[in-house]
């Protein structure tokens, strides 16, 4: 019997049903069964049965132009918008950044070896850097990168070496950038991910909280579970005495703009929004 087990431990159905979707964008919202079968190198019968489920699911919507999404996306997209919103405060410190400046402004979170884009004020200017909410980037290279893996372990540095171009000697390098951001408090980047861009990041923090572990007075209740001889776990935190970086604050554009001066300039302007943000609690799915 042939496995249903597609690359990656993932269900085959399920993956090919999601590669039919990926093929929607914005300049082409109609996909025809050809299409389909063309571009995912499925057996016609096995691509009408798959079009045919989402569209039962209401993922696609059949025309007489071929399937386009459908309703039960607009739905999901209307959840994934609600959770990934950003509180008012954010959003207008974010604004006043881009109009004081002029330049890009964007929020990454840490996600593995990349990072995520969950907000973004765009330049006005004619010569800009853009990317979409949403859009991963790698962790090797860029200011983000330096104030996000300020406190991350060795494990993780090694890993997102050995994704960069570099290899695993790479590690030696994001270490060096990693303490002068910690340093600074701030990191720049020109040109390391993308010649002629350059980039100013500072670190948004939440306090650590560790567990509190109490000694035993008497039995265990279902309340807390034994950590060690003597000790129990409550399941409270408190906090750890410092702060941890949850996401990067960011302004970008060509190099060009970046001089030295303008990048103490806008090291210090973003550090005070960052504080801001900080101090009004940063909550985020993805953090």
């Amino acid at each position: 019997m042939p496995s249903n087990i597609g690359e990656g431990g993932g269900v085959r159905s399920v993956q090919r049903a999601f590669d039919i979707l990926s093929l929607l964008s914005e300049d082409r919202r109609t996909l025809t069964i050809r299409e389909v079968v063309d571009e995912t190198g499925l057996a016609k019968t096995t691509a009408l049965r798959l079009l045919q489920t989402l569209e039962h699911m209401g993922l696609l919507w059949a025309t007489p132009k071929g399937f386009t999404a459908g309703p039960a996306l607009w739905r999901w997209a209307h959840l994934a918008r609600s959770a990934w919103e950003l509180p008012a405060e954010t959003v207008q410190l974010m604004r006043e950044l881009g109009a004081r400046h002029r330049e890009t402004v964007n929020l990454y979170v840490p996600r593995d070896v990349r990072r995520i884009c969950i907000a973004q004020q765009e330049s006005p200017q004619p010569l800009r850097h853009v990317v979409r909410v949403g859009d991963e980037l790698p962790l090797w290279a860029g200011a983000s990168s330096k104030v996000l893996l300020i406190q991350a372990p060795e494990r993780l540095l090694v890993r997102v070496a050995r994704s960069s171009p570099y290899g695993e000697a790479h590690v030696a390098t994001l270490r060096a950038w990693i303490g002068r951001a910690a340093h600074d408090g701030y990191a720049a980047s020109h040109g390391e991910r993308e010649p002629g861009l350059s980039a100013v990041a500072v670190p948004i923090t939440v306090p650590i909280t560790v567990p509190i572990t109490v000694p035993i007075t008497g039995p265990v209740t279902s309340a807390g579970a034994v950590t060690s001889a003597g000790a129990v776990s409550t399941g409270s935190t408190v906090g750890g005495g410092g702060r941890a970086a949850v996401a990067a604050l960011t302004l970008s554009g060509p190099t060009v703009r970046f001089t030295e001066d303008r990048v103490r300039e806008f090291a210090a302007d973003l550090r005070e929004a960052a504080k801001r943000m900080s101090e009004r609690g940063f909550d985020h799915p993805l953090t």
